[in-house]
Parts: structure tokens; sequence; C-alpha cells
């Protein structure tokens, strides 16, 4: 292995995301060491040209930065704990998921054992890196983005959001809370079309066009949002109703409805809390300033 070949990286964590980052590296001709805990998971990157580490501490040494492709952070303090003496003077780039705090102090912790340190959030579409739709943010100084921005490029877009490690954990998980009940909700959908014995097939382009109108209604909320305006309580009971048509509609033919009984319940709660007061009432408010359980 080079040691610190400047069009070299070293990647940690060999899940389907971090098999992407390593096939992405080698095709735009970067130097690539890998290291996985499951030494099996490199072999079909050690067959594509990646060089393998027999150790983390190896890895560290191999490449001009180190990707970290894990499940969470409390995986990093795992893998790096064992080689700290060789983190003094190293990059990290921390491309897994977690909450911000988390990404906070996992910096710290880089940072006390001598290592320069960014964090990232990978949105992409699925692990297709080079979907059109696919970006990585990053956060930390902005110096160390600067460095090694170019080296980071065939991963995907870039998106620089700040100085502060752990922003860009904070639009990831913002990202993904709209995903995750996204994800729920259309199978939800076709299950309730195909128990209405109604084809998936003829449903999909219905689904897509009226995903398009989606942007409107971000934008219109976003909106709203920022300027505080009040939601009547007439559309509150609209939605409450609307929900309970859902619900309806799902569980005649035997479709779990969970996710549209939560739904309704963030209405009814909105219905209330514009009953008791005079004062702007918004689902937004409602979720900004949650009561303590």
């Amino acid at each position: 292995m080079s040691q610190q070949n400047p069009r070299s990286v070293s990647v940690i964590g060999l899940g389907p995301m971090g098999q992407a980052m390593v096939t992405a590296l080698l095709a735009a001709g970067v130097e690539v060491t890998v290291w996985n805990r499951t030494a099996a998971k490199a072999d079909a990157m050690v067959e594509l040209g990646a060089a393998r580490a027999s150790t983390v501490s190896d890895a560290l040494e191999a490449g001009a930065i180190t990707i970290l492709s894990l499940t969470h952070y409390a995986a990093m303090y795992d893998v790096l704990g064992p080689a700290v003496d060789s983190l003094d003077g190293r990059t990290i780039v921390n491309l897994s998921s977690d909450s911000p705090e988390n990404a906070r102090k996992g910096g710290a912790w880089v940072r006390s054992h001598g290592a320069r340190f960014l964090a990232g959030g990978v949105m992409s579409a699925g692990d297709n890196l080079a979907h059109p739709a696919s970006y990585i943010f990053y956060s930390g100084p902005r110096e160390v983005f600067d460095a090694h921005a170019e080296l980071l490029r065939p991963l995907s877009p870039q998106e620089y959001l700040g100085p502060d490690d752990g922003v860009s954990q904070v639009f990831y998980q913002a990202l993904l809370t709209i995903f995750h009940p996204w994800l729920l909700a259309f199978d939800q959908a076709l299950a309730v079309i195909a128990n209405s014995g109604h084809e998936i097939e003829q449903f999909l382009p219905y689904a897509i066009r009226a995903n398009s109108a989606f942007p409107y209604f971000m934008e219109a909320f976003a909106e709203a949002a920022q300027a505080g305006r009040r939601e009547g309580l007439a559309g509150f009971r609209m939605m409450d109703a609307g929900a309970q048509h859902v619900i309806d509609a799902s569980e005649e033919v035997g479709v779990d409805a969970t996710l549209s009984h939560t739904s309704q319940a963030f209405w009814r709660k909105a219905v209330a809390a514009a009953e008791q007061t005079t004062d702007p009432v918004t689902i937004f408010n409602l979720m900004r300033h949650a009561s303590p359980e």
C-alpha cells in the first residue's frame, strides 16, 4: 500500500453504500483501500481494484482521507477505538447516519486524538450515487472541506452547510423525516389498491402524477411556517374528516391504517387547540413546541 498518495482514499464500512462509494472512487481513478469488520465483504471491492487493509491502522495510514460508512456513530468508536494511536494527523470523513448531537460528539472525539474531521449525510436514491437526485451534505471546518472537496467529488454533488459538525445531520435527518412516512404511506396506498381488487400497475401513473404537486405544497407550507400564518379551524376539521375517510377505505379492505390514525390524531390535536384559543394555531407550531409527556 502506498503511503499518503494525495489521490488516495480509505473506506471503512462496506455495506451497500460503502461499496457504492468504493466503486465511484475507483471509477474516477482514485486509489482506494478498504477495511470491513466482516472481511469477506471486501472481496468484491478488491476484485474491482481496491487494496485490502489488514487492520484499521493500515487503512488510516493508506489514505489521504478515511471515509466511514457505518450504521451509526457508535460503530465509529468501536472501529477506531483500538487504532487511536494512528489517528494523529489523519482526516476522517464520517458519512454515517446519526443524530446531530452524536455527530458533534464524534467530531470532538476524533479531534481529541489529533485528527481532522468532517461529517456528512448522503442523500441518494438507494445506493445509486450517480442518480441525478443524489448529493451529499457536508459540515465541519471549511478549510478541511475545501482541502478535500475535489477528492470527495466522485461520490456525488456536494452541499457544504457550515462549520457546525451537526448541521449536515440536521438537514439529512429532516429530509428522512419526510421520506420514512412517505414510504409507509405509499405501501399503504398500494395495499388499498391491491386489496380492493385493482392493479398496482394501473394506479402507479396516478401516484406519480399526484406527486408532481408536492413541491407546490412544500413551498406553501414553508412560506406559512415562516410567516406564522394561522390555519383555520374549518381546515383542521376538514383534514380530520379526510383522514377518517382514508382510515375507512383502508380498514374496509383489511389494510393496516396505523399511519392514518397517527395523522388524524394530529389534526384532532389542532382542532382542540384552535377551539381553545384565538392565537394562531398551526401543526408546525404544535410540533415545534411539543409538550413533554
